[in-house]
């Protein structure tokens, strides 16, 4: 009986450029049907690993899987089944937003229906404006929508919403929690920690070409900081705060002394990390490390 693979698998990944190596021998899987973020600072080998997913780069060593095939054959099979929305792309500017997207849809041989897209997209009252008319974020929309009309398996999204306003970040989160309800993968890499935190049901946080920690958002927030806030006010009503590392006893100290007291503990609250407090934890030293080489791709929005 056959199993259906993940949709990605990563073991023991190396790249070197010139003496640097990028990606250190790390190791993770995607899942089917997940949403999965790759988070790290500057430098840390993110954007040469997704290179190396999609096909653009070749590893020095090491084994990948997406959708079961090796990308660094470039396997017509597997384009077929991928769509990528790059940090920058380029579209014709003399053409509607349909065009655009039907343009790309003559190119994959089941391609989803034109106007679905369009309003999977929120393109609906776009459809019919030039590229070069549309705002950035609705500019970000038309690449989302490019990447999908090929009715696509897996989703690359490289640092999709740098330089949105906060209206447009929200709405391209909602094209992209549409993607999981349609049951597609993504690979996400932001430098928005609280973007992985609504979006990823998995992240791994990278540096230095070594993954440091891999989990749920939550299970990195509970298990992988040290400390623990809690924070109130003591019998003078004085604000008190402690960082621990498991709150356990201080919180039975506190009550058990308002207790004998006949009072009780006010404003008390305990305060576990977020994702944002652990990446940062994580990524503390040497965060200026060498830039991914070379720089990053500004092609088409497809492969």
């Amino acid at each position: 009986m056959s199993t259906v693979p993940r949709a990605i698998e990563v073991s023991d990944l190396h790249k070197s450029y010139a003496g640097h190596e990028a990606v250190r021998g790390i190791d993770f899987a995607v899942e089917r049907g997940e949403v999965f973020g790759l988070l790290g600072p500057n430098g840390a080998g993110k954007t040469t690993t997704v290179e190396i997913l999609e096909g653009y780069r070749e590893r020095t060593s090491g084994t990948v899987s997406v959708l079961g095939m090796d990308p660094g054959e470039r396997p017509r099979a597997l384009r077929e089944r991928v769509g990528i929305v790059l940090q920058s792309s380029g579209m014709y500017r003399f053409v509607t937003a349909r065009e655009a997207v039907a343009h790309w849809a003559a190119m994959y041989p089941n391609p989803r229906d034109v106007d679905e897209v369009i309003a999977l997209a929120g393109l609906q009252e776009k459809r019919d404006t030039y590229v070069r008319k549309l705002s950035g974020g609705q500019a970000r929309r038309l690449d989302f929508a490019l990447a999908l009309i090929g009715d696509p398996e897996l989703i690359f999204l490289d640092e999709p919403t740098t330089g949105f306003d906060p209206a447009a970040r929200r709405q391209a989160w909602d094209t992209i929690r549409s993607l999981r309800d349609l049951g597609k993968t993504v690979l996400l890499t932001t430098h928005y920690l609280d973007e992985a935190q609504a979006l990823a049901d998995r992240v791994a946080i990278i540096k230095d070409g070594r993954i440091l920690a891999i989990g749920t958002p939550s299970e990195l927030g509970v298990g992988s900081a040290t400390r623990v806030r809690v924070s109130w006010r003591d019998g003078s009503g004085e604000a008190q705060t402690r960082e621990v590392a498991d709150p356990t006893a201080l919180v039975h100290e506190l009550t058990g002394e308002a207790l004998a007291r006949g009072g009780a503990v006010t404003d008390l609250t305990v305060v576990r990390p977020s994702l944002e407090d652990v990446y940062l934890e994580l990524t503390a030293a040497d965060d200026s490390g060498p830039a991914d080489q070379p720089p990053v791709r500004t092609e088409a929005a497809n492969v």
